[in-house]
């Protein structure tokens, strides 16, 4: 026998162990696994950086409004394609597509409800829906929803997220921040008060028209805000842009926002100021 042989090894195949997905999110600041159950619980804020995940028009209404007080109001209102636009899609195509994808009929929700017994009108933006750009219906909801609170006697919030102006739908899109802008002017007539809560991203024509006109604006830690990217106004202009342009907290420091609130405190938040400008105004 040889003094040292070859030992015989068998091929073994281990399957790897199935893993459920949809379990788990990474939080893309400290790269942390968060558990898709406490960060919904957490109102889909990161638990150790405080980054603020996306949050769609449904959740979102749910976080702040009383239960069981929502009423929604013209969910009927679905947009057209005027100018037969066609880019790499035809736009009746898009607004198909996306109207499956997130069971909405367009990209903002409005309604009325209650923050802690307080009576409000509400619209709520949702970036899912071709980036929450507004066009001729989102315009209309949201100078709706502030009549409605002009006729009622009721203060108004709108919660932002946009790209900007819809351009498939051309100079109707443009026609809504003109529209929006005279029934804020209305609303303010009647000395009501109006929040404007910004959320990550908030720019172009909804920045440049109802989502700057609250009595008080305030924006969630972290969103960026403004009317074009930084990319193209440093392309414009040539010049380095300043650390952390375009964010909340820069925009703060600098006089355009006037508080960040993190949005497990916003539903109070709202509720105190609402009830300070409500009765203030009511007193002027």
């Amino acid at each position: 026998m040889p003094l040292f042989s070859k030992p015989k090894y068998s091929t073994v195949t281990v399957k790897k162990k199935d893993i459920p997905q949809g379990l788990w999110t990474k939080d893309p600041i400290t790269g942390d696994l968060i558990y898709n159950k406490e960060l919904e619980q957490n109102l889909l804020v990161a638990p150790k950086s405080g980054y603020h995940f996306p949050m769609d028009a449904p959740t979102r209404i749910e976080s702040l409004l009383d239960e069981g007080t929502f009423k929604e109001w013209d969910a009927e209102l679905t947009s057209v394609d005027p100018l037969s636009f066609k880019d790499k899609k035809a736009y009746s195509d898009r607004l198909d597509t996306y109207r499956k994808k997130t069971k909405l009929t367009d990209a903002v929700i409005s309604g009325s409800g209650n923050i802690l017994d307080l009576p409000v009108e509400i619209s709520v933006m949702d970036f899912r829906f071709i980036g929450a750009s507004m066009g001729a219906v989102v315009g209309e909801k949201i100078t709706r929803s502030i009549e409605r609170a002009t006729d009622r006697k009721v203060p108004c919030v709108t919660i932002c997220a946009s790209g900007g102006a819809r351009m498939q739908e051309g100079i109707l899109s443009l026609m809504q921040m003109a529209k929006t802008s005279a029934a804020l002017a209305r609303l303010a007539k009647a000395k009501l008060p109006y929040l404007s809560v910004l959320t990550n991203p908030t720019y172009a024509g909804v920045m440049a028209s109802f989502a700057s006109l609250g009595d008080l604006i305030i924006a969630e830690p972290g969103a960026l805000i403004g009317f074009a990217g930084a990319r193209v106004i440093k392309e414009t202009t040539k010049e380095e842009l300043p650390k952390g342009f375009q964010t909340a907290e820069f925009l703060l420091e600098h006089g355009l926002i006037d508080q960040i609130v993190p949005r497990q405190e916003l539903r109070d938040r709202l509720k105190t100021f609402f009830s300070v400008l409500w009765s203030a105004e009511q007193a002027g």
